[in-house]
Parts: C-alpha cells; structure tokens; sequence
C-alpha cells in the first residue's frame, strides 16, 4: 500500500533523512494496520473530522515552549466554530493542554504539570532525535521540538491519538510541525537494535506491560550508545525487593501488570543495562492533576479512588504514584 497522504509523505521523507533505511520498508505495511478501518469502527469519522479542518493562513505564531501549546492564527468566528465542533468529534482528548486558534483544549491530563516537573532534569533536547513511546496526542513531543529537538518519532496504536496529533499538527503547520511525526504503532514495531535515537520516552507505559523487562531491553535497543531513556510509571513504597502486582483492576484499569517501587525499579534498569540512574520526580497524582473536562466528559481519577479514603483505589490498592528515572545506555 502506498503512502499517499501529507502527513505519510512527511514521515517517510524523514525516514531517508534521517537514514532510517532499515525501517523505511516496513511503513507502509504500519500506517496500513494501525489504520485499518476495519479493527477501528470510529476511524472514518475521525479521519473525516481532520480532513474537513479548514485551510489556515501562512501567518501564524506558533508556541511551543509554553505550557498551552499553541498556534495563534486569524480565524473568522464561523471558522473558529468549524474547527471546535471538528476537534470536539476527536474526543476524548487525555494529553494536553492545547490553545489552537483560540480554542482551548482543556484536556483530562495537565500534562504540562509533569513537564515542568521532569524538563530541569533532561539532557539538552537541542538537535537530538526523539522516540516519544507512547505519546497519546503528541503533547509532550511539541514540547520537545520547542526545545529544538531535530526529529521527534511519537509512536502509539490508538488511531484516536493518531488522527487529534494530525489536527493539532494542522494548526502548527508544516514549517514547524516537520520535525514531529506520529507513527500508529507499538514499540514492538521498532526495528530490534536499532541503536538510533538519542532519546528515548516512555511516559505511562510499563505499567501496561505483562512482561516490563522486555519492555526495558526494548527502549534502550532503540537508543544508540549512550542515549537517554527517561522512564515515567506508576511505583509503590517500597524498597528494592517491593514489586506489586494488582488483581484484575487498578483504579478500574484491567490491563495494569506490576508496579515496582522506584528503588526496585532502577535496580531492574541496572540489571538491563543502563547506568547514570536517577529518580527526579516521585508524587501521589493529585485530583487537580487528572480530571474530567468538557474535553474529556468520561470518568476520571476521582471516580478511581476511594470517595471516604483518597489514599486508596475503589479496589482498595494504594492510590496511583508515578516516578519518573532518568538513565543513561551502556
């Protein structure tokens, strides 16, 4: 199957920029089964909902190393209208938050919360090439070419994210948008050892992972010698022998596995090969953090935790804590 549209276009002539030729075979063979109309009912009406978006003008201003990411552009009011009810069909939208043409996308997650707390402990983005693994919309890697990131790869299976990355990438428009790509796959879909990138994000991922040792050996074949891996998930208390693993939920979730305690954590990134290992973030997610919005109209954290004990889940676990480590390959 051919690669036919822009964003496609884009990525693959990234690809043979960047020297990627050892993937540039396998795309589209990608695009077309995290694509495929027929494992996602809803896909149309995304795919749709982006392509209805309207042209903008050349002129814009175009922020990316602010909290609300955004793109300042001269829209009419019919036109502003237009493009909230468009990006209101992509609901609902968890990373954030985004300010595009004067609509403000209040997303479920303050993400630019977590940033602030994990950027100060980065190496220099400036030139680097990003993998952002599951990257959902693609907020934190705007904030990462607003660093100067010189290619940043999101990479994710939800076409949901796939498509609301696309429209935000619309409004930033090509001059600055043709660093920062999305590709609707897993890390399972990375070419083994490719040693490439510079930096390598997982942010909520592990956790989702039966088998996180894997998962680990996976980030780090994708980084190239030396690279960073900067590592976020939800941990426990504990010391280094401290793992947990919930029964069939987790703060309602059903595909959570083993939540290790940060001390344990870094002992498994050790035993996997990485070195230079630090916890810069450690924290209880707070309700302010993670909630419902008028963009995200589903339940959220509060309705996971128990309403008499917000220290616990509804399932009675310790509440989520996320810990961010930062490392560095071999």
């Amino acid at each position: 199957m051919p690669l036919l549209n822009a964003p496609q276009r884009a990525l693959y002539h990234a690809f043979v920029e960047q020297g990627l030729d050892t993937w540039l075979a396998r795309l589209p063979e990608q695009f077309a089964r995290g694509l495929d109309r027929k494992r996602h009912g809803d896909l149309p009406a995304w795919e749709k909902a982006v392509a209805k978006l309207p042209p903008l003008p050349e002129e814009r201003a175009v922020h990316l190393d602010q909290d609300c990411v955004s793109v300042e552009v001269a829209l009419t009011d019919a036109e502003r209208r237009r493009c909230e009810n468009l990006l209101r069909k992509l609901m609902p939208w968890r990373k954030g938050p985004f300010c595009l043409g004067g609509i403000v996308i209040d997303t479920e997650w303050r993400s630019d919360w977590k940033w602030q707390r994990v950027a100060p402990h980065l190496s220099s983005l400036e030139g680097r090439r990003i993998l952002d693994v599951g990257g959902g919309s693609g907020y934190h890697a705007w904030r990462m070419a607003g660093k100067g990131a010189a290619f940043v790869l999101v990479i994710d299976p939800s076409p949901r994210f796939y498509y609301q990355f696309q429209a935000v990438r619309h409004f930033v428009g090509a001059a600055e948008g043709g660093r920062t790509h999305f590709l609707p796959v897993g890390i399972e879909d990375v070419p083994e050892k490719l040693a490439f990138f510079d930096t390598v994000f997982s942010m909520g991922v592990l956790y989702h992972r039966a088998s996180p040792l894997d998962h680990l050996v996976q980030l780090k074949d994708a980084l190239r010698p030396g690279g960073e891996l900067v590592l976020e998930t939800l941990v426990v208390e504990g010391d280094e022998s401290t793992v947990f693993m919930p029964g069939e939920r987790y703060a309602a979730m059903p595909n959570v596995y083993f939540l290790p305690s940060s001390a344990a954590l870094c002992h498994w990134l050790e035993r996997c090969g990485f070195q230079d290992i630090r916890v810069v973030d450690e924290a209880v997610t707070s309700l302010d953090e993670q909630r419902s919005t008028e963009w995200m109209t589903f339940q959220s954290l509060k309705d996971f935790l128990d309403s008499e004990d917000r220290s616990r889940t509804i399932e009675g676990h310790p509440a989520p804590r996320r810990a961010v480590i930062v490392a560095r390959k071999s």
